[in-house]
């Protein structure tokens, strides 16, 4: 499913507009008809609210403008606070102001703090409000009177219908720009965008309705958005079930090199993790005084001793053995519990320039980064790395609320400046891929927020590649299944204190619920629909 930036659905808006032939004033109106149909379903009581629409002088307080038309004709008490004086209304936008005049639609202008003074307490008297102050298009802070509306709307705890997006919400990042209308639901236009899914914006969206406005599907396919969401579907076209007759030797050899002391339980469930994916072997590679220990601790995959420094780490000279090993494997997983020693970080990056098969970087293999990215110039092989949100600023030099405020980017930005799949971890997980393109996950939950989740989930998208699923197509999987899993332990469990560990047993259920009519846990809270 697309999720489309402003600057997309501006150019999906003009294509439609100039080149197809479809008048603005017909998407305006098409907007306002389901954005009322929603609006009514989302409270069901609406006629006995006295309903106030909040709108600017722009297309969004024009949609506002035809959402008014559509209430006063079902009798449903609707005044129009318009920030603006009536002759700012232009276009699209002042047609539909005048279509209202006919059904003595009330329109109180409020240009100014003056008059938004002189009405505030009038203003109280609303049960619902309906925010058609600022669009998609907004990148700046909000100042002065709108920010006041906005924190005068937000402060009468009264709940809030938002049109297209919650006017001061980012529509690419999700971030409040200063200061966001919170609306209990919010009706979209043509597709949702990427600040409706990503956090903080889900929670200031609340249920999302996707209203169908006429654009056609060769416009939005000619724009071809770089955003999309993580859909069941998707993931179940991507495993299909596997022939009658396949074998271990099939479904893939996968290498994990992990692990040190004390951190024994993240090489262990990367490999399981892998095998819980449908990997047909797995070879866990640790050093050589963690061998006894991991053979107690994974049953199905086979241990290999590597060489170690005294303090129990892996050393440089372990590089000839694995990459002799991974003749015969279809995936190496780097990094998880491997530590930072020097004589690793040697090792770390002799294997990501030599290897011969694709690697999912995770954990200590990331860090090992920090500061040697330009090692990635020219890699031989796919790498996948799995940073969260603290393990990213250190790879580019930033600080993590930098990097939170605009995952999408960043992730992309890294992925096309290195060549390399990005998996940016976290609320609403990231996938961007060296072509620029991201994919947004909705599974997973806050329960996630625990030591070794991130272990499962290097050895679920090695499992994959391993499997022969290209890494975009394996990291969209694993992320999918691994979120899935969890949503399922937190509706079963309570929703948080699971372990990982048990994330991962739940993997076989969640790949057996794709392919059959048992539903997957995974729609965000919000809820999409569409209409």
């Amino acid at each position: 499913m697309y999720l489309v930036s402003a600057s997309e659905m501006r150019t999906m808006d003009r294509q439609t507009i100039e080149d197809f032939g479809l008048p603005g004033r017909l998407l305006m109106e098409n907007a306002g008809r389901g954005a009322t149909r929603f609006l009514i379903e989302s409270f069901p009581d609406i006629a006995q609210y006295k309903v106030g629409i909040i709108a600017g002088r722009g297309n969004n307080g024009g949609d506002g403008f035809v959402i008014a038309r559509y209430l006063a004709q079902k009798h449903i008490d609707t005044s129009v606070y318009l920030l603006a004086q009536k002759d700012q209304v232009k276009g699209d936008a002042l047609a539909n102001i005048e279509l209202m005049r006919p059904l003595g639609i009330p329109v109180v202008e409020l240009p100014d703090t003056k008059s938004f003074a002189k009405y505030q307490k009038g203003m109280l008297a609303i049960d619902l409000w309906i925010d058609g102050i600022l669009g998609t298009g907004l990148k700046s802070d909000v100042r002065g009177y709108f920010k006041d509306i906005i924190a005068f709307i937000n402060g009468l705890s009264k709940p809030v219908f938002a049109i297209d997006i919650p006017s001061g919400l980012n529509s690419d990042t999700g971030q409040p720009c200063g200061i966001s209308i919170q609306a209990a639901a919010t009706a979209t236009f043509a597709y949702a965008k990427p600040g409706h899914i990503l956090w903080p914006g889900a929670g200031f969206t609340g249920r999302l309705n996707i209203v169908d406005i006429g654009i056609p599907s060769h416009v939005a396919e000619d724009v071809a958005p770089k955003q999309q969401l993580i859909t069941r579907e998707k993931v179940r076209g991507y495993l299909t079930p596997r022939p009658a007759d396949t074998h271990k030797g099939h479904t893939g050899h996968l290498l994990v090199v992990a692990g040190s002391p004390g951190k024994t339980g993240a090489a262990a469930m990367t490999a399981t993790s892998a095998m819980r994916a449908g990997a047909g072997l797995v070879t866990l590679g640790v050093p050589a005084s963690l061998n006894a220990t991991l053979e107690n601790l994974v049953l199905e995959a086979m241990t290999v001793p590597l060489t170690e420094t005294a303090n129990g780490t892996l050393t440089e000279n372990a590089a000839s053995f694995i990459l002799k090993e991974l003749q015969t494997k279809k995936c190496l997983a780097l990094g998880p519990g491997l530590g930072t020693e020097p004589e690793t970080m040697k090792l770390v990056h002799g294997l990501i320039q030599n290897s011969t098969v694709p690697i999912v970087l995770d954990a200590d293999g990331i860090n090992c980064l920090t500061g040697h990215t330009s090692i990635l110039k020219n890699l031989q092989t796919p790498l996948i790395l799995t940073p969260h949100p603290g393990e990213m600023a250190r790879l580019i030099e930033s600080t993590t609320f930098d990097v939170q405020s605009d995952r999408i980017g960043h992730a992309r930005k890294f992925a096309q400046t290195f060549k390399v799949f990005c998996v940016l971890k976290g609320a609403r997980t990231i996938i961007a891929t060296p072509d620029g393109q991201a994919f947004v996950n909705p599974t997973g939950n806050s329960g996630m927020a625990s030591g070794g989740m991130g272990d499962v989930l290097t050895g679920l998208i090695a499992g994959f590649i391993a499997q022969g699923l290209a890494p975009a197509v394996a990291a969209q999987t694993g992320v999918w299944l691994h979120g899935a899993a969890a949503d399922d332990l937190a509706q079963k469990m309570g929703s948080y204190g699971y372990l990982a560990s048990e994330v991962m047993h739940q993997i076989p259920q969640q790949i057996k619920r794709l392919h059959s009519a048992e539903p997957n846990i995974n729609l965000p809270p919000e809820t999409i629909s569409f209409g």
